[in-house]
């Protein structure tokens, strides 16, 4: 099917429609973006992809025509008559008004193995992230368009760890496929955009044991970033500081440092050392 762009304007306009800020929806109405989202999803007839957020159905649309089924979650409840009208057309395209952190994925897909594919708002980026890799039914491709700067911050861009970062690296290998100019966007936002791609390990780095005492440890030194990890992981790990220090010299980290100096690997070398004391 060759697809005629998308006139998004007009659309919001015949359904009285205004984008809302605090959803943070900022429509990807360039049609070749469009286009070059969905080659960097590398998407054949037979995948499945889950689509959150699918606003009017631009992006759904170029899915629907290069998948072989689409299920497409969109919050907005005003927005879905114009969404159910824009495609109608695609006998493969499955709409659900919600909340994709109220939904689990495997109420949506019998196995894992689908590609998610998506143009999300800034607030939501983590949220979405983490509940996607945690998911009992996992995505083997996650290809997200969000802000350059925060792709480049789930990258270490900067040699700086963060807690989504450090999530991200865990479950899988990211790199970023492309930049969208935020002129490509309606309303147009104040930053560009990148196109970041998660392949999704077949299995995380770390069993679900020691995944869970990683993240008890990067959360309680990731909400006292400013102190030194032998101060932050105290708590956790000692009642003195001498005994922390010991846990974390044990596995070659400064107890000096704060979270963001850690790399992935000084993290899973901290977990594996710390599970082996308790």
């Amino acid at each position: 099917m060759n697809l005629e762009p998308l006139h998004v304007s007009d659309i919001l306009r015949r359904y009285g429609l205004q984008p809302q800020k605090s959803l943070g929806q900022n429509f990807l109405v360039d049609h070749n973006a469009l286009l070059k989202i969905v080659r960097d999803a590398a998407l054949d007839p037979e995948d499945r992809v889950l689509e959150i957020g699918a606003g009017l159905g631009s992006l759904t649309r170029v899915l629907a025509v290069n998948s072989g089924a689409v299920v497409a979650i969109e919050i907005d409840e005003e927005m879905f008559p114009a969404l159910e009208a824009v495609t109608r057309p695609f006998e493969n395209v499955q709409l659900i008004h919600g909340d994709i952190l109220n939904i689990q994925p495997e109420t949506l897909f019998a196995e894992s193995g689908y590609k998610v594919v998506a143009n999300i708002p800034y607030y939501i980026t983590s949220a979405v992230i983490r509940h996607l890799l945690e998911a009992a039914i996992k995505p083997d491709r996650i290809v997200l368009t969000m802000q350059r700067e925060v792709a480049e911050r789930i990258l270490s861009r900067d040699e700086k760890m963060s807690l989504l970062s450090l999530s991200v690296q865990v479950y899988g290998e990211a790199h970023i496929a492309s930049h969208i100019p935020a002129a490509c966007f309606y309303p147009q936002p104040k930053v560009d955009s990148s196109v970041l791609i998660i392949d999704v390990y077949a299995e995380p780095k770390l069993t679900e044991d020691n995944l869970r005492l990683l993240f008890r440890l990067a959360h309680a030194a990731f909400n006292q970033k400013r102190k030194m990890l032998r101060s932050s992981l105290r708590p956790m790990l000692g009642e003195s500081l001498e005994t922390v220090s010991s846990v974390l010299e044990g596995a070659g980290i400064d107890p000096r440092w704060r979270p963001e100096d850690l790399s992935l690997e000084d993290w899973l070398r901290l977990t594996e050392n710390v599970s082996r004391k308790i």
